[in-house]
This record gives structure tokens, sequence and C-alpha cells, in this order.
């Protein structure tokens, strides 16, 4: 795995896998936001890491100023910035395009992360929480993010793709591999490659043999008048299992985390059903696990930013949603919060089109885990241990239960 320099300067030099950044950010979002809004580093590759609300999101609508054709925040091979791949030539559509490929991927997939749809998830995602909760709960102890938040999205997505759920760990490993492990390019390179090796035979598979999941429907598809291209869905089913289980799994482990060590905002969860609706919003808003790249198309200079065509623009949203000038007492967790116009799912044309499944399985994992676990707080003297980088959550979460 590569090594770097600790940082000197976050204004100039930013890293974020940075030990202390992954662990801890929002002290240095503070520290900069007044004085340095949008950091720049020439660590991997140039790149710019707006800080404030105001302007992730005018840059997040400026789709011809900042593609997004390279959405990795850590290139994928190194310091020239250069990320082909033949296998995945139209990259992993709709997040990783712009117009029209993104317009009509992601009109693909909006139906099977609507309301409707995900009510239909609904009682499959609280009978597997359950399931989960009766493995540790007479142990009186467990690991809330690797034995239940790490666990739930991906058996979900599994579904949703029509594959077999005793394949959810190994889901996991390559998504880890592909998000967690983002300097490590052995490792990045065998989570791709497993990944999409086993979407390339599920392709070719259900061509002749149909389901009733996404992957079929996709492959079984029509766009002016031709089936769409095998290659399209590869990237589709690709982002739906990447996109679909660390980013959730993050954002219920940091859930998780936060009720362990408040316990007036845990007790207040269990004791008035009332407040879960802007209770799932402040946690997501508090604890944005993502962190998505733009590419600049042009040499522009963006609120005094010099950027060159080819830059980075890191999209911070985690940090957009911690901005004081928006939210008052940002780094606060207001379990009521009323006005609270999170960018947790992006802005723009790239907004997630599964936040609707990502805010049922938060809920649910929550309502579960409070009914069945209602006092809990982390293990004296255990390490909390977080990953980062394109998506921010906890991996260990030793608690014991009271």
């Amino acid at each position: 795995m590569t090594t770097t320099p600790p940082v000197q300067d976050w204004a100039s030099d930013f890293d974020v896998l940075d030990p202390d950044y992954v662990a801890d950010p929002f002290p240095i979002w503070d520290e900069l936001r007044p004085r340095c809004p949008i950091p720049h580093t020439n660590r991997r590759v140039s790149s710019w890491l707006p800080l404030r609300y105001e302007d992730v999101t005018a840059i997040a609508h400026d789709i011809e100023h900042f593609s997004s054709r390279k959405i990795a925040v850590i290139p994928i091979t190194g310091e020239e910035g250069v990320e082909p791949d033949p296998v995945l030539p139209y990259g992993l559509p709709p997040i990783s395009s712009d117009p029209p490929l993104h317009t009509w991927t992601r009109r693909l997939l909006l139906p099977w992360f609507s309301h409707r749809r995900v009510e239909s998830y609904e009682q499959m995602t609280r009978d597997l929480c359950n399931r989960l909760l009766d493995g540790f709960l007479a142990e009186g102890r467990a690991d809330a993010a690797a034995d239940y938040a790490q666990q739930i999205p991906v058996r979900v997505i599994a579904h949703i793709l029509g594959v077999p759920p005793e394949l959810s760990d190994t889901f996991t490993g390559w998504v880890r591999d592909v998000l967690e492990f983002a300097d490590d390019p052995v490792r990045r390179e065998e989570g791709s490659t497993g990944l999409i090796n086993f979407f390339v035979a599920e392709v070719g598979r259900r061509k002749d043999e149909p389901g009733h999941d996404l992957l079929s429907e996709l492959l079984h598809t029509e766009m002016d008048g031709e089936l769409i291209d095998p290659a399209v869905v590869l990237g589709i089913a690709s982002l739906v299992l990447i996109a679909g289980v660390d980013t959730t799994w993050s954002a219920i482990g940091s859930s998780l985390w936060h009720l362990a060590t408040h316990d007036e905002d845990r007790k207040r969860m269990v004791s008035d059903p009332a407040v879960w609706p802007l209770a799932i919003e402040e946690l997501l808003r508090a604890y944005s696990p993502v962190t998505m790249a733009r590419e600049v198309t042009e040499d522009v200079v963006y609120a005094g930013c010099p950027m060159a065509a080819g830059d980075k623009v890191l999209m911070n949203f985690p940090a957009a949603n911690r901005d004081p000038e928006i939210f008052e007492d940002a780094d606060t967790v207001v379990l009521d919060r009323a006005l609270n116009r999170h960018v947790a799912f992006g802005s723009g044309i790239h907004r997630c089109a599964g936040s609707n499944l990502a805010r049922m399985e938060l809920r649910v994992a929550l309502e579960e885990w409070l009914r069945r676990v209602p006092e809990f707080h982390v293990a004296e003297g255990a390490t909390v241990t977080w990953a980062g980088g394109q998506v921010r959550g906890p991996r260990s979460v030793p608690v014991v239960f009271r």
C-alpha cells in the first residue's frame, strides 16, 4: 500500500485518507471554512475540496464545467489521473455519465427505487434485521458495524439484483476493496475484477434465463428499438451494488455509533416515535457518508480558484451539511431539526436515485435495533475504527447492552 507524508497545511495539501481526517474531519472543515473554503492538493492528482454548502451545490449543478466522467475521489491509476476501463466503456451510468446517457439510464433505475417499490422491500429488511439481532442478542454485546450495519444493505441489494444471498459476504469484500482500500491498487483491482467478472457471467446467463429482477429487466429492455448494450447493463448493475452497499451501511453504522455515545438522543428515539421522521433526516445530515468527484472540463476560475482542465473537484457533501451558514448548531445533532435542506444524497441531476431505499433501510435498521436493544454503549476500552475517502463510516463499533 502506498504511504504518504503527513499533512502540513490542510489548505494547500489536504489528504482525505489522512488518519486524522478519516477519524474526525469536522474540526478540520470548521478551521478551514472561514479562511480557505476551497482547499487544494496535488496529492495523487490536482484536486479541490469545497467546504461550503453554496459552493458544493453550485458546482453540482454546473455540469458544463464539472463533468461526472470520473467520479472516483482517489484516481484509479494514480498520479496521472487517467481512469480507463475497457470492460466498462460507459463507466457506471448514470452516476459516472453526463447527459444524454445519464438521463435515460437514470430513468430506467427510478422505478426500482420508487416509494411503492421500496415498500415491498421493507418486510424483508425488517426480517433480516431481526435474524441478525437473534444471532448476538443473548451475548449482550456485538459489533454494531460489522455484525449488523454492514450485513443489511448488501443482502437487500442482492435481492434486487436477483443474486444468491449467500454471496453477500463476497459482495461486501469486493465493495470494500473498491472503495475502502483506495491507496492499495492491487486490492482495488482484485475487488473490481471480481465484481465485474461476476456480473459478466450473470449477464450472459440471464439473456437466456431471465428472472424477475433488475438485471434481467435491463437486459430485456429496448431503447430506440434496440436492446440496451450489455456493457451499459454491466455498468448499471455494478453501480447499484457499489453505491447501494457501503453508503447505506455507513449511514446505519454512524447512526448507531451516535446513539451509543449520546444517551439523551438514544432515549428520545426510544420514547418518542413522533421524532423519528426528523431524526432520520438529521442523522443523514450529520453523518453524510459520501464524497463524489467531478472533473473540470476546461480551465475555469471558480470563486477565485484557478481550476485547470482535468483537475478533480471533490464534492464534499458531508462538509456542506455541516456549514454553519446554512445549519444552526451545524456540528450538533438536533433530532427535531425542522429546517434541514441537507444534501446527503447529493444535489443536481446526480442526486441519489436510491435515496428512498437508503432511508427505509436506515429507519428499519434503527427501529428494530432500538426495539430490542434500547440501551447500549461503546464497550469500555474498545476502539472504534473508521474508513474514509469516497465513503466515510465506521468499520468497527464494539458495543455492550445494558
